[in-house]
């Protein structure tokens, strides 16, 4: 009788999808998703470095105009951005797994042959295939943090962020190596090792149990519950899994609480993107536009800025500030990559202390203020310790917006929130080596800087107008109306 009486007590026991994650906790299983998540991650940071290198080649090599040569790199982040808005839709839609399986085809496929590239229109047109791949980056980032326990989350998204800065190391010692020796073809043919390991080892992922939850398939949810059960040694609670939306929201979370019992379940692209302008996401879905167009501007200015003033490329001054050699280039890059070691260590630290919001509007300012000296030219050693100081505040908004973007959107629009984030972050992407690139040669080094500052202030009044601080906050699987 009391077996009975137990059986009916377990019976009519439910819990969340947070709950059970909570009770499994991070093991076995999430390293192995983490792994493969950040394996996807420093495809991105490979893929994206590289342009730092094969510019200035190509260019020798074909007799690019500099217009040409600022052309390769903003091909890429024109796919980017068709990407970015297409596979957060297809993610949302058709599930994260599989959109991962093409997002590694694409990018894996298309990496590889642009290494072959006969001459600039086919490179172009190969390397742009490359950026829509790597448009799928958010999927992703979404796909580890629904495996991840709402307890010390930000802290794992820091650490599933450090691939990228291992992957941009990586591929600057590789240049260093590869360059000077064999050239820029066997440089891309090397660097897409990685997508293609990433490719291989999709066989070995699953589908998401919070997107599933949020589809209704609780049942194939709860497998998945069992199976991290199982890698991770612990066990599942008895009872019944429920989905998460039905779990009471606090204050803060007004502006996605339900207005009324049905519940809208949007089956195409267009209305996905079209819940992100809703009453209720609108402010957010704005804000985060900023904050992701700023990011993509700082962080990969940064980067071409480095390119450019270890180039030797500012000839606008009678006293020569810069050397000018290839090694100088392969240097400095691999150095101002170093500087997202301690960003990402610090923001590891304050992601859970201080929150999101604060640490980010904080980061901003201390980057701008590394940033700032830059607007008259200084000497080589000057210039590489401030633009190594920038980037270290620079990754850290970086990363740190990438904590926040998916915890803020709920699962049904999740991808797709972050993909057209993601996607009008690519925008700027295009935009900065025109600013980078072409300012700093055309002798305006200053208004280049100052455009910089612009940008990244009006950042961190952004993050200062989120409505939310997720730090400990519980994510939330539909918009309801």
């Amino acid at each position: 009788m009391a077996l009975q009486q137990q059986q009916v007590e377990e019976d009519e026991h439910v819990y969340t999808l947070d709950e059970a994650l909570t009770a499994l906790g991070f093991g076995k299983f999430q390293y192995l998703v983490l792994g493969y998540a950040g394996l996807g991650s420093m495809v991105d940071a490979v893929e994206v470095m590289i342009l730092s290198f094969i510019g200035p080649a190509v260019k020798s090599q074909w007799g690019l105009s500099s217009t040409q040569e600022t052309l390769i790199t903003t091909v890429v982040f024109a796919g980017m951005l068709i990407g970015a808005y297409f596979w957060g839709i297809l993610a949302d839609n058709y599930g994260r797994r599989k959109s991962l399986l093409i997002v590694a085809i694409v990018t894996t496929v298309s990496a590889f042959l642009s290494s072959f590239s006969p001459n600039y229109i086919s490179l172009l047109i190969l390397r742009m295939l490359v950026g829509t791949g790597l448009g799928g980056g958010p999927v992703y980032g979404s796909w580890f943090l629904e495996f991840v326990p709402s307890r010390n989350r930000g802290m794992w998204m820091v650490i599933y962020s450090t691939f990228w800065t291992i992957g941009t190391i990586l591929e600057a010692l590789l240049a260093m190596i590869i360059m000077p020796r064999l050239g820029w073809r066997w440089l891309l043919a090397l660097s897409s090792i990685p997508s293609f390991v990433a490719l291989l080892l999709y066989i070995f992922t699953v589908e998401s149990p919070r997107y599933l939850c949020a589809e209704g398939r609780i049942s194939d949810a709860h497998d998945i519950l069992r199976k991290i059960a199982v890698v991770n040694q612990t066990k599942l609670a008895p009872g019944m899994l429920v989905s998460d939306q039905v779990t009471e929201l606090d204050e803060e979370e007004e502006l996605l609480r339900p207005r009324a019992n049905k519940i809208f379940n949007f089956k195409t692209g267009l209305s996905s993107s079209l819940m992100l302008l809703s009453p209720q996401l609108l402010r957010i879905t704005l804000l985060m536009w900023v904050v992701y167009f700023g990011n993509s501007f700082a962080y990969y200015g940064i980067i071409l800025l480095t390119s450019q003033f270890s180039a030797g490329e500012n000839r606008c001054f009678s006293v020569a500030l810069h050397v000018k050699n290839d090694k100088s280039l392969y240097t400095d890059v691999f150095i101002t990559s170093l500087a997202e070691l301690p960003g990402l260590l610090i923001s590891a630290v304050v992601v859970e202390k201080v929150g999101r919001k604060y640490s980010m509007a904080l980061m901003y300012i201390l980057g701008s203020l590394f940033l700032f000296p830059l607007v008259v030219p200084q000497n080589e050693a000057l210039t590489t310790a401030f633009l190594f100081g920038a980037r270290i505040w620079f990754i850290g908004t970086f990363t740190l917006a990438g904590v926040y973007c998916p915890e803020i959107y709920p699962t049904s629009v999740r991808s797709t929130g972050c993909g057209v984030a993601s996607a009008v972050g690519r925008i700027a992407g295009m935009v900065s080596p025109i600013v980078a690139v072409q300012l700093v040669r055309g002798c305006h080094q200053m208004a280049a800087i100052i455009l910089f500052e612009v940008v990244v202030i009006l950042s961190a009044i952004s993050v200062l107008l989120f409505p939310v601080e997720t730090k400990g906050r519980k994510l939330v699987d539909h918009v309801s109306l």
